[in-house]
């Protein structure tokens, strides 16, 4: 059995704006939410293993340990603890708490999101490794260079270039002469506009990205509308590391491209430009033409 630990409310507030509207649990990735992306490591790990299902494992709810580290845990003898950077991540028996436990060191393919932006990380691991499955339509003049899923009643229109690896929900619109580039994870319910580049994004549930528009390297929550023109910047004149507001202070988030963190029911106006690395709060909007320098939040 796998018990979550709930996540210490720092990390909460250091992934709004998306956690301002949902739990990390519900956050999308790859297809998936972040609770049956954890769900079904833990499943595969089971099966591989070969143990019971009685062993009680503990996993703290912004973590996702791969297969290999979680058979690790099932098959210790004693409390063990699997670190991340000398953070907990999972563990048995008392590992989160005793000094004396044995301790499991974590992979890259092990997940411990502090920040917003960590899951793009993950939603680009997980869609480099996915296989071609088509439930949807793809119209003969689309090209496809890269392994893609569609989803139930999703059209891929004329003129659409993916590539890439990339994942489309249920019942989107993608196109017409749009270009999709991986990794990007598109939900269900979507509608990418006329001559829209989408790259390396999470686009969650029910948004729409208006025709004309550039989304790269961002977090898009559910049932946000890009206003026609749109553009999010993802790299900096100097090259150097992507930096965003927490608590006060500007926290370096490792990323070299990055574009926009929104929360859910954000509508911008035509023409909205976006600084690189901004995020916005839930049931914001901007005025057409505006220029977005700092993080967008109410109060």
């Amino acid at each position: 059995m796998i018990n979550f630990i709930e996540a210490d409310s720092s990390v909460i507030q250091h992934c709004e704006p998306i956690t301002a509207s949902m739990d990390i649990s519900d956050v999308q990735v790859a297809g998936s939410t972040f609770r049956e992306l954890q769900l079904l490591s833990y499943e595969q790990a089971l099966e591989l293993s070969g143990v019971s299902e009685d062993i009680e494992i503990f996993c703290m709810e912004n973590a996702l340990v791969s297969p290999d580290s979680l058979i690790k845990l099932f098959k210790s003898e004693q409390s063990t603890a699997i670190l991340k950077n000398e953070e907990v991540v999972a563990y048995k028996g008392h590992g989160g708490a005793d000094a004396q436990c044995s301790v499991i060191e974590a992979t890259e393919a092990d997940y411990l999101i502090k920040y917003s932006w960590d899951f793009l990380k993950v939603n680009e691991t997980l869609i480099a490794d996915i296989e071609t499955e088509i439930n949807g339509k793809i119209h003969a003049s689309a090209v496809v260079d890269g392994k893609i899923i569609v989803g139930e009643g999703t059209r891929i229109l004329p003129g659409v270039y993916i590539e890439g690896n990339a994942i489309f929900g249920d019942n989107c619109k993608i196109g017409p002469n749009c270009y999709i580039r991986g990794n990007t994870f598109i939900g269900d319910n979507c509608h990418i506009g006329q001559s829209v580049e989408i790259k390396n994004c999470i686009i969650m549930n029910g948004s729409s990205i208006g025709h004309l528009s550039y989304c790269g390297d961002s977090i898009i929550a559910q049932k946000v509308n890009f206003g026609a023109g749109t553009t999010t910047s993802n790299l900096r004149h100097d090259g150097k590391n992507h930096r965003s507001m927490i608590d006060g202070e500007l926290v370096d988030t490792g990323r070299r491209k990055m574009g926009m963190i929104i929360g859910a029911n954000v509508h911008t106006g035509i023409n909205t430009s976006f600084y690189p690395g901004r995020k916005i709060w839930p049931e914001m909007s901007t005025r057409p033409g505006d220029v977005v320098q700092k993080d967008l939040k109410e109060g």
